[in-house]
């Protein structure tokens, strides 16, 4: 067992080190995670959010994988491995467009009521 949260690790921190989108999402992640501090969401919107984040963080591991493992099996072009790579990467595109959906039903309700 501890072995496998080893191995899943290894993953995370791989997709982390060579992905500098998955460092952006998590960058508006800690910022949409700040502003849910500031702004006092309730549980619900605390559901929606964390989901949200996740959604699209799990979505960016996956597409990692999608891509080393096409780049493994198909090093030369080929539109197979094309099509691979731009499915895995139309997934994390669906995520983050549903993540920044979620964003502004939860925050703009907030951020409307501070305005004078």
């Amino acid at each position: 067992m501890l072995c496998a949260f080893r191995c899943a690790g290894r993953g995370i921190a791989y997709a982390f080190a060579s992905q500098r989108n998955l460092k952006i999402q998590l960058a508006v992640a800690a910022l949409a995670v700040a502003a849910g501090l500031i702004l006092g969401i309730s549980r619900t919107e605390w559901l929606a959010v964390v989901l949200a984040i996740m959604v699209v963080a799990v979505s960016e591991v996956v597409n990692t994988a999608v891509e080393s493992v096409t780049d493994l099996a198909s090093p030369d072009w080929h539109p197979l491995a094309r099509a691979a790579k731009d499915a895995g990467a139309g997934a994390v595109l669906l995520a983050s467009a549903g993540s920044v959906a979620v964003g502004l039903i939860v925050f703009a309700p907030h951020l409307l009521a501070l305005l004078p």
